[in-house]
């Protein structure tokens, strides 16, 4: 490991040495359920850090926060799907990894933002406004491609290959654009300006 990445992660490890127990060791074996729910406290705030931070690097440049999500934001969360879909598919266990991808989009949009939304409507006693109609012409680009996604596997017999993972990565590539362009206001009027 070179010097300045041992300088970063250094103080980071040190912070999780002493805040998580590692229940490998059999001196901590017992305190798994703490090591659990100290690596979802340490998720909780980390995902905060993030968030905040990429908020203001939005506002700073002047970028919409819709953008700053559908961009940086998604990139950071679905990166480490990404990655261990890969190793699990190298591992020869297909089904596993294409399974994780819809899984886990599917358990982000199903209990990461309707818990969320559900416990602050469930406590203040109003509904969850959100600042940008671009919402509903993601939501149906979404399903479309999840439709493409689907068509795609079974006119291949279910078989993954190199053209399939390019055509893929194009129509990321579209949604992605499409995307950016709505929440930009370029086909018309869904998401008002920064305060």
């Amino acid at each position: 490991m070179n010097c300045g990445k041992w300088i970063i992660i250094s103080p980071i490890k040190i912070l999780f040495h002493f805040t998580i127990p590692d229940c490998r060791n059999p001196r901590w074996f017992k305190w798994y359920p703490f090591t659990f729910v100290m690596a979802i406290v340490w998720l909780c705030l980390l995902t905060y850090l993030m968030v905040w931070m990429v908020t203001i690097i939005g506002f700073t440049f002047g970028i919409p926060d819709s953008v700053m999500g559908i961009t940086f934001l998604a990139a950071g969360s679905s990166v480490p799907d990404a990655m261990s879909s890969v190793l699990v598919v190298r591992q020869g266990l297909v089904d596993m990894g294409v399974s994780n991808t819809f899984g886990s989009n599917v358990f982000d949009l199903l209990v990461g933002l309707a818990l969320p939304w559900f416990s602050k409507a469930l406590a203040s006693g109003e509904a969850v406004h959100i600042n940008s109609n671009g919402l509903m012409y993601d939501s149906v680009l979404l399903l479309a491609i999840v439709g493409i996604t689907v068509v795609s596997f079974h006119r291949r017999k279910w078989y993954l290959d190199k053209n399939l993972g390019i055509f893929f990565l194009a129509v990321y590539g579209i949604f992605v654009i499409f995307s950016l362009l709505i929440e930009l206001n370029v086909f018309g009027f869904v998401n008002p300006p920064m305060c």
